[in-house]
């Protein structure tokens, strides 16, 4: 068995643990010697992370060959319409190449459970937005804001909340618990 740590990664936040620009990072949230984060979150998205002290478990997680599943949910600018969601489910063409098939699915009360953002996302009166629930095997450079992006749905806060089997489960933002796993 292995321990990992399951943490739920704020805003503005950098995924490792120091930063010689002084921006916000793991440390200053995560006290455990030896936990590295098995992959990426963007310093702009927000959500779930899993650290592990177990290399082969790092690699796992973090590598797309592996095609470990993960959860987004995404608040798009605008509503989007039944093409898009097709393309999106298709896997739009990034400058990178074409993405693989997603699994997209409009999600709205859920989303509900979602803590409140520091700073709150630009709210425009004339404009909706929606939430997409977004699930992708890959892990392309912010793969998730450019497949929006593509099909004319910009990001405008992009939440991880599964990585395979692990799940944010109501833990608060800025906290982490301790896990085994046993593969």
């Amino acid at each position: 068995m292995t321990n990992i740590l399951v943490f739920n990664k704020p805003f503005k936040v950098l995924s490792q643990f120091n930063d010689d620009q002084g921006r916000s990072v793991l440390g200053d949230y995560i006290d455990a010697p030896g936990y590295y984060a098995a992959g990426r979150l963007d310093y702009d998205s927000e959500g779930l992370m899993v650290l592990t002290n177990d290399g082969q478990l790092q690699n796992l997680i973090a590598n797309p060959k592996h095609k470990l599943e993960k959860t987004y949910w995404v608040q798009i600018e605008g509503r989007a319409t039944e093409l898009q969601l097709k393309q999106l489910r298709a896997g739009p063409v990034l400058k990178d190449g074409p993405t693989k098939p997603a699994k997209v699915r409009p999600i709205g009360a859920e989303a509900n459970k979602l803590w409140s953002r520091v700073p709150p996302i630009r709210e425009r009166a004339d404009i909706p937005t929606q939430w997409l629930e977004i699930r992708i095997s890959e892990g392309r450079n912010r793969q998730v804001r450019r497949m929006t992006a593509a099909v004319g749905l910009p990001t405008l806060r992009l939440v991880r909340v599964a990585i395979g089997p692990w799940r944010l489960k109501g833990l608060d933002v800025g906290v982490w618990r301790l896990e085994t796993y046993q593969a």
